[in-house]
């Protein structure tokens, strides 16, 4: 028998335990993380020139689309197989610095691409095109 019950103490947090256990937590966050700075692969130093030329603005390219049933447009005009060299020598000889964009359809037929790649060079237009055109071969 137990005449006198004992008092039930009042549960109590013990903060200094506490502030132990989270400062060496945060020691090893802080021990554990790798700290890195944001330096680039390869350091370079650009030459000068004196005599350099100023580049000239880009211009607008001219837009040669092929649609996925196979039709042919420059600049939005609707332009067949055949007058494709004829066209491009013309606007060639008006602009001997052309740039020339080529946009074709993901399902434009492969052959139809390599006839306009055919005719491109056949029109004498350089650069990566037709560099391209020497890899397809």
């Amino acid at each position: 028998m137990n005449f006198y019950p004992k008092r039930r103490r009042t549960p109590q947090i013990i903060i200094v335990s506490l502030i132990d256990i989270f400062a060496i937590l945060l020691i090893f966050v802080i021990v554990s993380t790798s700290f890195k700075k944001a330096q680039p692969n390869v350091v370079i130093r650009l030459p000068e020139s004196k005599s350099a030329a100023v580049a000239q603005p880009k211009r607008e390219p001219i837009i040669l689309t092929i649609s996925k049933e196979s039709q042919l447009f420059v600049d939005e005009r609707p332009v067949e197989l055949e007058r494709l060299v004829p066209i491009l020598k013309a606007i060639q000889s008006r602009d001997p610095q052309m740039i020339l964009a080529l946009n074709a359809d993901k399902e434009a037929p492969f052959g139809m691409v390599l006839k306009v790649l055919d005719n491109l060079k056949e029109a004498g237009v350089k650069g990566s095109l037709t560099a391209f055109m020497e890899r397809v071969k």
